[in-house]
């Protein structure tokens, strides 16, 4: 091997602009070798699921054509990080290892284990920005304390000095020679084969660097404009639908900040750019709650909440899940997740305060269920997102904020476009009927060719009774925390 060779370990950063560690290896490398690992055991109980999985297979056959342009090829291999990188330093004589840093809990312990063992062998570890706008460690209250509220974050990253520049990508990487072999991607049976559910991704997403910032132009020259009102409405394409190449690093956060700034500077629509940059901060808050408190996805941040009186109802579950709840905006919301791996942001708040105030079920039951089908499951942004509505989190919604469904598709999907395109079998209604359907006249639901119970469910809960019940819930957790407080 040549006699400074650099391994560039891909992980949450497949791309190859804005990429600090890879630029650095071109820099200073005789020889660059990208790698990843594919690790479905450190994660446990986080590994992927199915819906990140297909995400990931494709984001890597992008990176591995990207990187081929560049003079140098993808080796993948598979099987826990810990024993192959190691393995692998040795096998090519690596000076180095490159990597972008990562904050998830299992995600630090294995670069401080990795850091010992490939130090002991004479290989360097240098881990490098990339995946957040600001390290953990360089965003601090007065008191040198992690943040806990969302609005000082906001002030505290947005004005507390420049935000990195994106870098330019190599013009060529210095391959090596003699690589040992690399396994096919599909060896890593990342894609459903029987059945073979991914049409609607497909459909939906085109996952990989050059898709990120093909999707990244069009919002900025076209969705942003209208952004602090549109942003709430399902009906209309009002987001940047980011989410998913932002958890890959298929776009880094710094170039979507130094984009939307770009436009924001010329004095084009100020206020849709500051609040799309604080949804952009939201991610890095979740992310910084993560990594100061790494129980976040497992237990509430509040820990009085260890109390509420959670129903196990693995029936109320199962209807959720599938859409058929008999309330359309949150059937709609599970349907559109099950078909492309997304759910537009108010819908989520929508079905995931009627699963924990309306049903009752333990809010880690709905993390558990996004985990496994949304394309961008994030640790941090996830559960901070669950925990959130729930009311046990950090700057939370307080518990009693309850979200009545139908008012909020009335008010969200005010003609029903949404609800008509993920929730077909009551399409045929009336707008005035669309967002509760047994409220409408016999004769009504007759023409429509709708017939409650039978073509589409009756409400499984009333929502009038279930929401009495969840404040009743919320009263005995807040009585258990005053009498803990006075003994």
């Amino acid at each position: 091997m040549a006699r400074n060779t650099i391994i560039v370990w891909f992980r949450q950063d497949l791309r190859v602009y804005d990429h600090p560690a890879l630029a650095k290896a071109a820099a200073e490398g005789d020889a660059v070798i990208p790698l990843y690992i594919f690790d479905d055991t450190s994660a446990e109980p986080w590994a992927m699921g199915p819906a990140s999985r297909w995400w990931l297979h494709h984001s890597l056959t992008a990176l591995s054509r990207d990187l081929a342009d560049l003079g140098t090829p993808l080796v993948v291999l598979q099987g826990e990080a810990r024993e192959v990188l190691p393995a692998f330093c040795k096998t090519v004589e690596a000076s180095a290892v490159f990597t972008s840093r990562m904050y998830e809990p299992w995600s630090a312990a294995l670069e401080k284990e990795l850091h010992s063992a490939l130090q002991t062998n004479g290989t360097e570890l240098r881990r490098f920005v990339g995946t957040l706008l600001k390290e953990p460690e360089d965003v601090a209250t007065l008191s040198g304390g992690s943040y806990k509220v969302f609005t000082p974050f906001w002030r505290s990253v947005s004005t507390g000095g420049a935000q990195r520049r994106p870098i330019a990508k190599p013009k060529a990487l210095p391959p090596a020679k003699g690589l040992p072999k690399s396994a096919n991607l599909t060896d890593l049976d990342l894609l459903p084969t029987i059945p073979d559910w991914s049409g609607g991704l497909q459909e939906a997403w085109t996952p990989g660097e050059a898709g990120a910032r093909k999707r990244l132009k069009s919002f900025l020259a076209g969705a942003i404009v209208g952004y602090q009102d549109q942003r709430n409405r399902p009906d209309v394409v009002g987001t940047s639908r980011l989410s998913p190449h932002l958890h890959f690093g298929e776009v880094s956060p710094a170039t979507v900040w130094q984009a939307t700034i770009s436009g924001r500077d010329a004095g084009l629509h100020d206020r849709d750019h500051e609040t799309f940059l604080k949804e952009l901060v939201w991610r890095e808050f979740s992310a910084h709650l993560l990594f100061h408190f790494p129980s976040l996805p497992d237990a509430p941040f509040r820990r009085e909440f260890s109390n509420f009186p959670w129903r196990a109802s693995s029936k109320a579950l199962g209807a959720w899940q599938r859409g058929q709840t008999g309330y359309p905006i949150v059937d709609a919301g599970m349907r559109e997740l099950w078909g492309t791996g997304w759910m537009h942001n108010r819908v989520r708040m929508i079905v995931a305060s009627f699963l924990i105030k309306d049903l009752l079920v333990d809010w880690r039951d709905g993390e558990a269920w996004f985990w496994d089908t949304l394309v961008d499951a994030d640790l941090a942004s996830n559960a901070a997102g669950w925990q959130w509505v729930a009311g046990s989190g950090a700057d939370a919604a307080p518990y009693f904020r309850i979200f009545n469904p139908v008012t909020q598709g009335q008010k969200f999907d005010p003609d029903g476009a949404y609800v008509r395109k993920w929730v077909p079998e009551i399409a045929r209604l009336p707008k005035k009927f669309l967002h509760a359907p047994w409220t409408a006249p016999p004769e009504i639901l007759k023409e429509a060719n709708v017939m409650l119970g039978k073509t589409y469910p009756k409400p499984i809960v009333d929502h009038a009774k279930a929401r009495n019940d969840a404040l009743a819930g919320y009263n005995k957790v807040k009585s258990a925390r005053a009498a803990s407080a006075a003994n």
